[in-house]
């Protein structure tokens, strides 16, 4: 991958990121009950640190050609409640945001992996693959978030437990 389309493609994913971490900034607002809350508020932190890691790495690769170290960011460990959905004012918007958020993570996963497919540099490949890794979970805590606002009318997050190959290296 020439540097030129690299740099495109950071561009673009840094302003996916950006629009998330508002996207999501928005849904904390909107949602009145604490786990709701506390899920958006984090995803944004979350987001944000991943729009700041992009930004560094584009100033990288513009200044000196280098892909920067990525130290990935754990998910914190979630609130041990549970709020019933039927308390959540307008619970069909609360389900709409919830999708959206799953679709916006999941075009997030499958773009950082396309990236890390393409290029050769091992730092580069391994920082998307982790990015990609971590995408992943967030799609997979948004998606039990949904299941449990439908299946059990209550807000319910958890942390997954996930070990994978970039955390036994």
């Amino acid at each position: 991958m020439s540097n030129t389309s690299l740099l495109d493609a950071v561009r673009v994913v840094k302003e996916n990121e950006r629009i998330a971490a508002e996207s999501y900034a928005h849904a904390a607002e909107t949602i009145r009950h604490r786990v709701g809350h506390e899920l958006f508020a984090e995803l944004t932190r979350f987001e944000q640190y991943h729009l700041e890691r992009l930004t560094a790495l584009e100033a990288s690769l513009v200044s000196s050609g280098e892909f920067i170290d990525y130290q990935g960011r754990d998910f914190p460990l979630p609130p041990v409640f549970d709020i019933k959905a039927s308390q959540e004012p307008n619970q069909k918007s609360m389900m709409t945001i919830i999708s959206e958020a799953v679709e916006l993570e999941n075009q997030a996963q499958k773009a950082y992996a396309e990236l890390a497919q393409q290029l050769d540099d091992p730092r580069g490949k391994k920082m998307f693959l982790r990015l990609a890794e971590e995408e992943s979970i967030h799609h997979r805590i948004l998606l039990e978030a949904y299941w449990s606002m439908n299946e059990l009318k209550a807000w319910k997050w958890s942390r997954p437990l996930v070990v994978t190959k970039l955390d036994m290296e």
